[in-house]
């Protein structure tokens, strides 16, 4: 199966899941007074528009390099994954809004009904098995995006189960003020949880990788190339879930250029080997000893940590 299928088909499933549930602990939530149900059913509803936007990337990911993106469109994900952030802090900031609104609220608050529980044992249930295959797929695609929804839904199903321990509490010191308190509680984690993405996803934005490791890879792959020497200027950056390389090398100048033009292949080849996922390498071949001291951008071994 192929990496845009996967996404699809995992996104297709989580929107369907998370239809259900959104609809029934809406409909529940609003039946049995409980505004904690209604705002994680809510919270259930911005998964459902997470989806539809995921699938919607997936078709745009597939695309093949042009004129204009030469790279190829697998950056969508990262702009897909930004957008669903910015979904998942306005859904976090109309709870908030709602829950002090209810919680300074003049008004008799009632008791909510029973089968509040029923319906929030439910939606844990779900939002597990979602998680669990969200991210599932995610590892197998290597997609950062499923790889965070995997989070997003494992951090609903501790907003429900958080919404569930108010309502028991609800229940057992017969203080419906609580509902309004444990909506707040869940307004906060899907606070949360939509930063942890907004700043996941700033890496691949800034041209920057989620595992510096790979530079430890990168010189260990070097120094195995025979002839190869002095690697600097080592820059890695990520499109979509692969590893964009360039480094420059220095090789003995009185060497001819087939011979370091089949060393640089030579490191292309290793840096392959140690490194999964790479889009593309870039090796810059220069004569010993002709390296700068003030060089900008990148890394050497003086400055690589870990």
């Amino acid at each position: 199966m192929t990496r845009e299928k996967i996404l699809i088909r995992t996104s297709t499933v989580s929107a369907i899941g998370n239809a259900i549930l959104s609809t029934a602990k809406i409909v529940v939530g609003i039946f049995s007074g409980s505004l904690a149900v209604i705002g994680d059913g809510i919270d259930s509803a911005t998964d459902v528009l997470i989806s539809l936007v995921m699938i919607f990337t997936a078709r745009i990911m597939n695309r093949p390099p042009d004129q204009k993106y030469v790279f190829g469109y697998e950056k969508a994900e990262s702009i897909a994954t930004k957008i669903l952030s910015f979904i998942i802090f306005y859904a976090g900031v109309q709870l908030l809004l709602s829950s002090v609104q209810s919680f300074f609220s003049a008004e008799t608050k009632t008791m909510p009904a029973i089968i509040a529980i029923y319906v929030t044992v439910f939606s844990i249930l779900g939002k597990l098995a979602l998680a669990w295959y969200q991210f599932r797929m995610g590892k197998k695609a290597d997609s950062p995006m499923l790889t965070a929804n995997a989070v997003n839904m494992r951090n609903d199903a501790l907003i429900s189960v958080s919404v569930l321990v108010g309502l028991v509490f609800v229940f057992i010191l017969q203080m419906p003020i609580l509902d309004s308190v444990a909506s707040l509680v869940v307004g906060f984690f899907i606070l949360k949880s939509a930063i942890t993405i907004f700043m996941d996803s700033n890496v691949e934005l800034m041209d920057g990788v989620k595992d510096a490791s790979v530079y430890k890879k990168i010189f260990e792959a070097v120094d195995k190339t025979a002839g190869a020497g002095n690697p600097h200027r080592v820059r890695s950056r990520q499109i979509g879930n692969r590893y964009m390389i360039a480094l420059d090398i220095e090789v003995n100048p009185d060497i001819s250029i087939k011979e370091a033009h089949d060393i640089a292949e030579n490191v292309e080849n290793n840096i392959r080997q140690m490194v999964e996922n790479v889009y593309d390498i870039t090796v810059h071949v220069e004569p010993s000893g002709s390296c700068s001291e003030n060089e900008k951008f990148g890394i050497d071994k003086k400055n690589l940590k870990g």
